[in-house]
């Protein structure tokens, strides 16, 4: 007869990495008070790890040892369980786009959600709440666009666009465009005087 541990372990190796296992998501496994148990007890046996109070995921054991689930899973697996837009940092996507050779230094993401921060093995992931405009669209290079915009600030707009109007597709710049009425005023201004005046 497997213990509520085991059956908790068992049902969390079968699932796709990154994926959050708090008490809700093994109640059927187990009475309220003995699934507590069991994933405290896992953790502290190091089967488990623990991200935030009461949220768990398990460990990826590889043949160079055992490592957090990457992050980029976590962030995924937490966006659609809280029904949360979470996107990257705008430092993040101002480095992906070229317009900063600046590495962040740590994991930082812009959540509709609210401020909290967790620990993936030794990194801290921290998650900030931003504005609604900040999250648009989510997926896109345009979206990336805004929210490098955002963390260069108005004084460093005007250039950052002129190296993104170099080098994104037309199609992708249009987007940008179409985004101006969420933009704050400042952002919106550059982006019509850099992309809208041909020359």
């Amino acid at each position: 007869m497997q213990t509520v541990a085991e059956r908790i372990l068992s049902y969390a190796q079968a699932l796709p990495e990154g994926t959050l296992i708090g008490a809700k998501e093994v109640l059927h496994l187990g009475s309220r008070a003995a699934v507590d148990q069991a994933l405290k007890r896992l953790a502290k046996r190091d089967e488990l790890m623990r991200l935030a109070h009461g949220l768990y995921a398990l460990p990826m054991k590889t043949r160079f040892g055992i490592r957090a689930p990457a992050a980029e899973k976590v962030i995924e697996a937490l966006a659609s369980t809280h029904a949360e837009t979470i996107v990257p940092h705008g430092a993040a996507a101002a480095n992906k786009l070229g317009l900063t050779t600046q590495v962040p230094t740590k994991l930082v993401y812009l959540t509709s959600g609210p401020d909290r921060q967790f620990r993936l093995g030794a990194q801290t992931v921290e998650m900030r709440h931003a504005p609604h405009w900040m999250l648009l669209p989510t997926d896109s290079i345009a979206g990336q666009a805004i929210r490098a915009l955002a963390w260069l600030g108005e004084r460093e707009a005007g250039e950052a666009l002129k190296v993104l109007k170099r080098k994104l597709p037309d199609d992708t710049l249009q987007d940008l465009v179409a985004l101006r009425r969420a933009m704050p005023p400042w952002m919106s201004k550059s982006v019509s005087q850099s992309l809208l005046n041909h020359g």
